[in-house]
């Protein structure tokens, strides 16, 4: 099983998360690119720390949206979509290649990610950018999704994650983050629903129905409330169950 998780997201003078800390637990790092949070500096540190522990970079590509954290729908037309995601993903290339590293996948944060799981004319957009840049990196995506579709009919591979630290519909969507209770911040429980979906490939939905999720890597949030804790204790429980912890690319 590949663990994930964002990192590279502090700007300027504000912090986000411990991505020193958090980066010794994952095996794979979705670092933002600058259009929801990120800048070159904080980029270039967080793809060298990932290259001195040997994890694995991707390229967390967003709407442009600093203010909103990426986390706000933006109705942005297909064609500028591609050259954004495109130049995101160019740019941390330069500078994972700056840090002794390469860019192995393309992850699409917040409201981009969930945007792509229905709306088809953004998916065949972000999978368009990523065919034309590179056709062999990989996407991160939700099972399921028109966004997997798009993938598949255009030769680029879709790898499927679940989320650690994200509570689960009965559909296998993500629970709205406005909603009480979708995000999981206690970490003995979170590592337990992660050997569930490592050893059975099934999550509990909030209403308690079991959800079949046949996932090759599962997310912690890095700005997630303790997200360094919550990411040690799932690494610690997935080895102890003789889950092989390793990158997916």
């Amino acid at each position: 099983m590949d663990l994930n998780a964002d990192v590279g997201e502090s700007f300027g003078g504000w912090t986000l998360g411990d991505d020193a800390a958090i980066l010794g637990a994952v095996t794979s790092a979705n670092v933002a690119c600058g259009f929801h949070a990120g800048d070159a500096a904080t980029a270039r540190r967080a793809c060298a720390l990932a290259a001195a522990g040997g994890v694995s970079v991707g390229a967390h590509v967003s709407y442009r949206d600093l203010a909103g954290f990426g986390r706000r729908f933006l109705d942005v037309d297909p064609a500028e979509l591609v050259d954004e995601v495109i130049y995101q993903v160019g740019a941390l290339q330069a500078i994972a290649a700056a840090a002794g590293t390469r860019v192995r996948y393309v992850k699409p944060h917040g409201a981009l990610y969930t945007a792509i799981a229905h709306h088809r004319p953004q998916a065949r957009a972000v999978v368009e950018a990523v065919r034309t840049l590179d056709a062999d990196l990989p996407l991160l995506v939700l099972p399921g999704t028109v966004v997997e579709e798009e993938a598949a009919a255009v030769g680029v591979t879709a790898v499927v994650e679940a989320f650690a630290d994200r509570a689960y519909e009965a559909d296998g969507t993500l629970v709205s983050r406005g909603q009480p209770g979708a995000v999981l911040t206690d970490p003995a429980q979170v590592a337990a629903r992660v050997v569930r979906l490592a050893t059975e490939g099934t999550v509990e939905a909030v209403d308690g129905a079991t959800v079949a999720v046949a996932a090759q890597s599962v997310c912690v949030h890095g700005d997630t409330p303790g997200a360094v804790g919550i990411a040690t204790a799932v690494r610690a429980a997935l080895e102890a169950a003789g889950v092989p912890l390793r990158p997916f690319r």
